[in-house]
């Protein structure tokens, strides 16, 4: 199978001065995206999970260039979309667009709906005529579920989920091959969430659209995704189908990620195995030596303080030096822990 979009080496660093520093001193590198790999598919999602500060969304600006980034995003093409200048990348635009977490702060509130979803079409395709745009606008808003006689209205008369699918008409109107959906649901209530989300398995059958799907709720990411990439101090902690993933986690952090997620059955909920994780997520300006996640993993050794480990096993790729389920005993010890 062909691969749409080739991540390799992907890194993201903010310089970031200390306070008290003097002026000459040399800035703090904040490694928010750490040696990403990754492929993509066409028609294919990827689930993209971790908790907050791991590098999920700046990965998302990384790759259609609203971040500076290192390493390589080589496209369907052969290009390496991260080498290439800002007028070079807008021949690219139309094929990958995104989707912002908030709603409406994501929207112009000066322009009316029709304008907001016309303006990548104008500007990507500027052939067409106000009647086509227009016609072509009207037609979106049916396909995510607005009525197109409220295309002279402004954001602020629509709820947070209608704002969301004025954002999917904007990234669709121009006919992108990939959309990266940066926590698109986070701020919908979670009845919301549903709709939206069945709309973006809806569209992306009809279109035959990929999606790199940004969340931090597993259970949505499991709904929607193919494949799931666990992110950790912006480095991969493990990559898998969808159901290798969620049926055997092999990856620490996994585990603990998948156990928190709430059960609908109470009887299942109540006796469920919580994997309680340590600490707090260490500062990216300082990350640990070795494994990033060896401070909070109940099966670290010494191994894992000295040695990177590198992200093995093919389709299920683990970057663990001691991958597996825990055990009772070592959970039963990252619990005494916690509770220290």
């Amino acid at each position: 199978m062909s691969t749409l979009l080739n991540v390799t080496d992907l890194r993201v660093s903010f310089p970031i001065r200390r306070p008290g520093a003097m002026p000459w001193a040399k800035p703090d590198q904040l490694r928010a995206v750490n040696g990403v790999d990754f492929t993509l598919r066409p028609g294919e999602t990827l689930g993209v999970v971790g908790e907050s500060g791991c590098g999920k969304s700046t990965l998302a600006r990384a790759l259609i260039g609203l971040v500076p980034a290192t390493g390589k995003a080589e496209w369907i093409d052969g290009k390496d979309l991260l080498a290439l200048s800002p007028a070079k990348m807008m021949a690219y635009r139309s094929d990958i667009q995104m989707v912002f977490q908030d709603p409406l702060a994501s929207l112009n509130p000066r322009m009316t709906v029709g304008q907001i979803i016309a303006e990548p079409l104008t500007t990507h395709r500027p052939n067409l005529s106000r009647a086509e745009v227009k016609d072509r606008v009207k037609a979106m808003m049916e396909k995510v579920g607005l009525l197109p006689n409220q295309i002279n209205r402004y954001p602020h008369e629509f709820s947070g989920g209608q704002c969301q699918r004025i954002g999917i008409a904007r990234a669709l109107i121009v006919e992108p091959r990939l959309i990266i959906c940066d926590e698109p649901v986070s701020a919908l209530d979670v009845s919301i969430q549903a709709q939206v989300i069945n709309l973006l398995i809806r569209l992306q059958k009809d279109l035959g659209l990929s999606l790199i799907f940004i969340a931090h709720d597993l259970s949505v990411v499991k709904h929607i995704s193919d494949r799931v990439m666990v992110l950790y101090l912006g480095k991969v902690m493990e990559i898998a189908s969808s159901s290798d993933l969620y049926g055997n986690p092999q990856h620490p952090y996994t585990q603990a990620l998948l156990s928190a997620v709430p059960v609908p059955d109470p009887t299942i909920e109540a006796g469920k195995t919580i994997v309680p994780l340590k600490g707090d997520l260490p500062s990216p300006m300082n990350p640990p030596s070795g494994c990033v996640f060896r401070t909070r993993c109940p099966r670290a050794e010494a191994r894992c303080a000295a040695e990177v480990p590198a992200l093995l096993g093919g389709d299920h790729g683990v970057a663990c030096h001691f991958p597996g389920p825990l055990t009772e005993a070592e959970i039963a010890r990252a619990r005494r822990t916690e509770a220290a």
